[in-house]
């Protein structure tokens, strides 16, 4: 082989292996309220292509608000996702399964404005995707949704140590005694019926932090 067969052949298989390299992954973000949002960043945290999330607050018209004071903001969080391994509609209809969406006063034992659910577009794109998967999470519940669809929200970042709450060891006094934060957090998520009410209005098709309903 002369030696200019040999580059062209080099070049051709340098481009087959280029074409054959995955697209380059873009990070893209939802932002959703669905109650405590310790249990909304394990459950989402458990999806395939999540990336990251951080729990806050959104939806309200204070500036800078705290978990003692956040005004009419609920609690939000910020899913961050791997758009070549998941995308938007996936995630909200996944998201709508964690969820009680047929109670608009809040979320299990939760109650009051900060607790109740939506769901944030951020453009129309992303609007009319959560409203399909609306739509059919309605026909297969065979009943009324009451999660809006509501714009684009200003997020405000929570405070650290509400972040990965669900998995802290940090030690902290409750009523369950001296436990660290993951064994507080299991303790709350069971007191408050979460998951059992979940199981009951969606079935095998609930999805709960480290594992489906049924599997």
């Amino acid at each position: 082989m002369t030696r200019m067969k040999r580059m062209i052949a080099a070049l051709s298989m340098a481009a087959m292996a280029l074409t054959a390299l995955p697209a380059q992954a873009e990070i893209k973000s939802l932002v959703v309220a669905g109650g405590c949002f310790w249990c909304v960043e394990s459950d989402f945290d458990h999806m395939d292509g999540v990336v990251a999330t951080t729990s806050g607050y959104a939806g309200g018209e204070k500036q800078n608000p705290t978990y003692r004071d956040h005004g009419r903001h609920r609690e939000v969080v910020k899913v961050d996702y791997d758009d070549t391994k998941t995308d938007y509609r996936t995630l909200v209809t996944q998201f709508l399964r964690t969820i009680d969406v047929t109670d608009d006063g809040g979320q299990f034992c939760d109650r009051g404005h900060s607790y109740t659910t939506a769901i944030h577009a951020g453009n129309d794109t992303e609007a009319k995707a959560a409203r399909e998967a609306i739509a059919e999470a309605e026909t297969s519940l065979g009943k009324n949704i009451v999660t809006p669809v509501e714009g684009p929200a200003t997020f405000w970042k929570a405070e650290d140590y509400h972040q990965g709450y669900y998995m802290s060891d940090v030690k902290v006094l409750t009523r369950f005694g001296l436990v660290s934060r993951a064994e507080a957090y299991k303790g709350y998520r069971k007191g408050c019926g979460r998951d059992a009410r979940v199981r009951e209005l969606w079935g095998d098709q609930a999805f709960m932090g480290m594992h489906k309903a049924g599997s």
